[in-house]
């Protein structure tokens, strides 16, 4: 971590002699963007060091809902904004929907949202603690986002279990007209 922080002061500082900018505000606006980078550089350098000292990224209370999403459209290169989105939990006599089976629970609604312009869908859950272990589901209406495609909508399942409960679960969906694809992110 010492070393990447002295790697930065150097580029940061040789910018700064080097510097022919004669307009003020040209030069407190780079500044600034030079030290919002730094203080985001340094933030993930401090996560990063916190995780390899094997303390708990989760010592605060959360500043973002368990569980979020967002769309790419890999075929237009670009976020996929003005997307419907449904996030779900099952109830049900069973702890986990048996596949192919009917009965013995229910879908239901936790929240919903529309993706914004940078493809992110707003706040599908309360900000809490720990998320509640459970079978979830993260719904997308991809036939109204793209009418001519092959998928009217895509479903996501995923399980929360009691020793990830103070997790966070970042679900995107990656979408073509004719293909799509997912992962857990961070």
């Amino acid at each position: 971590m010492k070393i990447t922080e002295l790697r930065l002061a150097k580029l940061f500082s040789s910018r700064e002699n080097t510097s022919s900018t004669t307009d003020k505000y040209s030069t407190i606006v780079v500044k600034k963007a030079e030290e919002d980078r730094i203080g985001i550089i340094g933030g993930h350098v401090t996560a990063a060091s916190e995780n390899s000292t094997g303390k708990s990224l989760q010592t605060t209370a959360r500043s973002r809902p368990p569980i979020t999403t967002h769309v790419l459209d890999v075929s237009r290169g670009c976020p996929a904004a003005g997307m419907e989105v449904l996030l779900e939990v099952w109830r049900g006599s069973q702890s986990r929907p048996t596949f192919g089976a009917a009965g013995g629970g229910s879908w239901v609604v936790l929240g919903s949202s529309t993706t914004d312009l940078d493809g992110r869908s707003g706040q599908l859950l309360s900000i809490v603690d720990d998320a509640n272990p459970g079978v979830y589901r993260i719904s997308f209406n991809t036939g109204k986002y793209n009418p001519s495609g092959f998928f009217p909508h895509v479903s996501i399942v995923f399980e929360i279990l009691e020793s990830q409960k103070k997790q966070h679960f970042h679900v995107p969906l990656l979408l073509s007209p004719f293909s799509f694809s997912t992962y857990r992110g961070s």
